[in-house]
């Protein structure tokens, strides 16, 4: 039997990596545009036009992000509007609300690709478009392929009549377009997500044309169901040849099944894995169905899907369970942009952020307030994060003049079905949520519409359930609105927290959004009080982590709530990371800050303090000892100065010099005594802070030291990516800091620091985490932001040493190198 298995697993083998027809062409072939394009900013007469010249457009590669180069300007997203999510109720001007960056007006991109060995009757081509930034209107050979209004969304088009005879030679034309006022926060320009042809045999298997479900699952059994529709196979009769194989390749089920397809129904396989590996955040386990199809016992295509092996409940008065186990999310909400490099997607950059959050203790992702891209999918089924995923943020009242509203009506099933058919195979994806903070849901037919979109993603994916994130609570208590939800989400109000669980059948509450609390990196306004909307004139906010919008409130509050009610599901924070945009308290004519200041970790990806406080919660695997502010204070001398620890340890003694402050334990005397340590009355002195912290049973376990910094004497850089590969995408993420003789890092230095890059790579992108710096990112040069910046640097396509140098007047330079290596 043993020899027989082996046997099949090789002749399958055979089969799936080799895949030809009987005329030694392959049944499949995708591949991505990305170079040798052609951009132009501004309308073109005619720019879809085969015989338009643009030599003199812009070279570029894509993903590209036309308006993240700037510069950044007050009047490229100057707004006189009243913000309702904000409870405003008063127009008023508000700048850098979409970043401040020229993100408005028109763009034209021209390509050509080939598709040899073309034959229209025997092959069908499709473009893919994974996200378009916006209202794409796409040509093939100066014939209109397909329109797609949305940004956010994936889309495809077949062009296979409009190819020439021969599949050579097509010129591929794209015009965007975004409206002014149609966004509230940074949305983009461009084509920022990567664009695919995909060619196949006349029968094949559609664009997200699988669909696999694990309708039961155990520790020692789990059932899996294959759908696949094919296309073009209506009335024949179709063979399928399946095997499923785990992460070391081994084949744990395989099926071939016949089956003549009629009506456009898709063709059914069902298996069995015994002691499956269960997907989870901790054990992210994957699967594949590797799939051949057969038409008249000739090969027509090949096809696989990657999937997990989990179960996804919501129990009344419990909350979310995963494979059976209770579990409540530790999750942030994210914005598309990745800060320095714009809206447009980088593995390498999205891979960085998500280790971040796992660090952090992060085990969950909402998708704010947009569908993602499918990488940041892929990476979260393989880091082991669960996503919310959310398509709108208005519905058909409108946020913003030129919002989606203006096509919901036509196109919001499209979108939700697209949505639904891209990502609902991927494991890591355990909830819909149809929309945010929309003004629909205080509408007298309001939940209506979140019926209908409900309906949709009930119709098109049963096993997942549906929330929404709702931020007017007595609206939706009232009106039917929130007790329809499989979910109901809530965004702040946690006063109204227990008030929702009484009135709601569901009998659970979800955090759909929570805290808001904003900080600067490395800022500390004194005297420390608890406020809301606090101001300030250098138009910071303080990172003592006791400051938040007049809407929301402090982490601690959210802490108490999950830990308090069973019924609580966890929340998703607001924001894992700063974005591009909506710069409260400062976003009332308060230029020239233009990013957010609510994120755990800085536009510049250096985690806030606020980072180590969600850790020492949410980090159930290591310790975490983190004391703030600096010690660097030369005007507070002999001033009250507290001092805060965020640390997992239920109690720290602080020692000054030498000399105890007294021992801290975490009490429920107050929400913020009960996860911090906080010495309120501590006197600043030059010299060493030093925390000890002691374990349940009164012993020191760990200690953490912070010296007062002297006179910046270097630069120094360091990166955890000494290694990238050489494949002209990999990013390395380079931490440049300016420290004393002995180390120290300077907090208050903010002197200009310049690089150079030289040999397999080139320089990318610099960010100091300063949400109202004005310098470009795309140039090398940056000033330091309370002592430290971000560098980023690009592999090239061939192996070598990148040299990075780093200097700063007076200061001695600092040298790294990074390998650039072959891929394997």
């Amino acid at each position: 039997m043993m020899k027989l298995l082996h046997a099949t697993y090789f002749l399958f083998l055979l089969f799936f990596f080799i895949p030809t027809t009987s005329q030694g062409q392959l049944t499949r072939n995708s591949f991505l545009l990305e170079k040798n394009w052609r951009f132009f900013q501004g309308e073109v007469d005619r720019g879809e036009s085969t015989a338009l010249n643009d030599a003199t457009w812009q070279h570029v590669t894509v993903p590209h992000d036309w308006a993240i180069y700037g510069p950044f300007d007050r009047a490229h997203d100057l707004q006189d509007v009243a913000v309702t999510q904000n409870g405003e109720k008063k127009a008023s001007v508000k700048t850098g609300r979409t970043g401040g960056l020229p993100y408005v007006g028109v763009g034209w991109y021209r390509n050509q690709f080939n598709i040899p060995q073309f034959d229209a009757n025997t092959k069908r081509v499709v473009l893919k478009f994974d996200g378009a930034m916006s209202e794409a209107r796409v040509y093939v050979n100066g014939k209109e392929a397909c329109f797609w209004p949305y940004g956010y969304n994936a889309f495809h088009c077949d062009v296979t009549e409009l190819l020439h005879a021969d599949g050579m030679n097509n010129k591929l034309a794209v015009r965007l377009e975004n409206k002014v006022q149609s966004s509230r926060w940074y949305p983009g320009a461009g084509l920022y997500r990567n664009v695919h042809v995909i060619v196949t045999e006349k029968v094949h298997v559609p664009v997200w044309g699988t669909y696999i479900t694990t309708p039961f699952v155990s520790d020692s059994l789990a059932s899996v169901k294959l759908e696949t529709s094919l296309k073009n196979a209506d009335g024949k009769l179709v063979r399928m040849v399946t095997a499923i194989t785990d992460a070391k390749g081994r084949v744990v089920a395989q099926k071939e099944n016949q089956q003549k397809i009629n009506y456009g129904k898709p063709f059914v396989q069902n298996f069995e894995v015994t002691n499956p590996a269960l997907w989870s955040p901790e054990h992210p386990n994957l699967y594949r169905a590797s799939t051949l199809v057969y038409i008249d016992g000739k090969l027509t295509d090949n096809f696989e899907t990657r999937f997990g092996i989990r179960e996804v409940r919501i129990i009344a008065d419990k909350g979310f369970m995963l494979n059976g186990k209770i579990r409540k999310f530790q999750g942030v909400c994210n914005h598309h942009d990745l800060g320095p490099l714009g809206a447009a997607i980088n593995v390498s950059a999205l891979r960085y952020q998500l280790e971040l959050l796992k660090d952090m203790g992060c085990d969950a992702i909402r998708t704010a307030h947009n569908m993602p891209a499918p990488e940041l999918v892929a990476l979260c089924d393989e880091l082991g994060l669960m996503m919310m995923i959310e398509p709108f943020d208005e519905w058909d009242i409108a946020k913003c003049k030129n919002g989606y509203h203006r096509f919901f009506g036509e196109w919001a099933e499209r979108d939700m079905v697209n949505m639904i058919h891209h990502f609902r195979n991927n494991p890591s994806v355990v909830m819909w949520s149809i929309g945010n903070e929309v003004p629909t849901q205080c509408s007298a037919e309001g939940y209506k519409v979140a019926s209908f979109l409900q309906d949709i993603c009930h119709r098109e994916d049963p096993t997942r359930p549906v929330t929404c994130g709702m931020d007017q609570v007595t609206c939706v208590l009232e009106n039917g609105f929130a007790s329809l939800l499989d979910v109901p989400g809530l965004n702040y109000r946690t006063h109204r927290y227990e008030e929702a669980y009484a009135k709601l059948p569901q009998n659970l509450v979800l955090g759909s959004e929570t805290a808001s609390t904003v900080s600067s990196r490395g800022v500390y306004k004194f005297p420390v009080v608890k406020k809301g909307d606090m101001l300030y004139p250098d138009h910071q906010s303080s990172s003592y982590d006791m400051e938040h919008c007049s809407w929301s409130n402090l982490p601690d509050e959210d802490f108490a709530l999950a830990e308090d009610h069973h019924w609580t599901m966890g929340q998703f924070v607001w924001t894992g990371f700063d974005y591009l945009g909506e710069p409260s308290p400062y976003d009332t004519d308060a230029w020239p800050n233009h990013s957010s200041m609510f994120g755990i970790i800085d536009l510049a990806s250096i985690p806030k303090d606020r980072y180590y406080l969600y850790r020492s919660l949410w980090n159930k695997n290591e310790h975490t000892l983190h004391i703030l502010p600096h010690w660097t204070w030369p005007d507070r001398v002999g001033q009250q100065t507290p001092v805060f620890v965020y640390t997992d340890y239920p109690s720290a003694e602080l020692f000054i010099n030498g000399k105890s402050q007294g021992i801290q334990r975490k009490s429920k005397a107050s929400r913020e005594e009960r996860y911090r340590l906080m010495w309120m009355n501590t006197v600043y002195e030059p010299g060493e802070i030093k925390v000890v912290a002691y374990d349940e049973n009164g012993k020191a376990a760990d200690e953490k030291i912070v010296q007062t910094a002297g006179k910046p004497y270097q630069i120094k850089m360091e990166t955890a990516h000494g290694t990238l590969a050489a494949d002209g995408r990999a990013l390395a993420y380079i931490r440049v800091k300016a420290v004393d003789k002995d180390g120290n890092l300077c907090p208050h230095a903010d002197g200009l620091v310049q690089f150079e890059v030289k040999g397999a790579g080139t320089f990318k992108a610099l960010a100091n985490g300063d949400p109202t710096n004005l310098e470009a990112f795309h140039k090398p040069q940056m000033h330091l932001f309370n002592g430290q910046l971000t560098l980023i640097v690009q592999a090239a396509e061939e192996a070598g040493k990148i040299q990075v140098q780093a200097q700063s007047k007076g200061l001695k330079k600092d040298v790294l190198l990074v390998n650039a290596v072959a891929a394997p």
